[in-house]
């Protein structure tokens, strides 16, 4: 549960971070020459989901490890779109595009913090009830 946990707090500081991108690229939609920027991670994470299918188990010092990566090492990264204009003052922020993927990811952010609420909430039950 606890590594479920780290993963959904992954996707949330993603998902919080990609609301700050977009949220840029609005606020941006009339700046000449301004290029939109957008957020790589679902990509990566599912990179890091794929190879972690397969795992040895370490017990000993020397052993190699397999397909044990560490869920620290998924990170976002901020890809800036630089090749392209969709408009004659050299801007390509669409706003109809951008207001449509932050109502896309404000699901996913709210989707995410009520797993979130709702794995914790079993975790106290189990604590509290384990104790009686």
């Amino acid at each position: 549960m606890f590594n479920n946990i780290n993963l959904l707090t992954k996707v949330a500081n993603a998902s919080w971070k990609r609301n700050e991108v977009i949220a840029n690229n609005i606020a941006n939609v009339n700046t000449p020459n301004f290029k939109k920027s957008s957020l790589k991670f679902e990509e990566l994470l599912q990179s890091y989901l794929d190879s972690t299918k397969l795992s040895g188990n370490i017990t000993h010092r020397r052993h190699i490890p397999i397909g044990s990566k560490s869920l620290e090492n998924v990170r976002y990264e901020i890809v800036r779109h630089d090749d392209y204009s969709t408009r004659e003052d050299g801007n390509n922020v669409e706003i109809d595009v951008e207001m449509a993927e932050m109502a896309k990811n404000s699901i996913t952010y709210n989707t995410t913090i009520a797993k979130m609420n709702a794995d914790l909430r079993r975790l106290r039950t189990v604590i509290v009830e384990g104790g009686r």
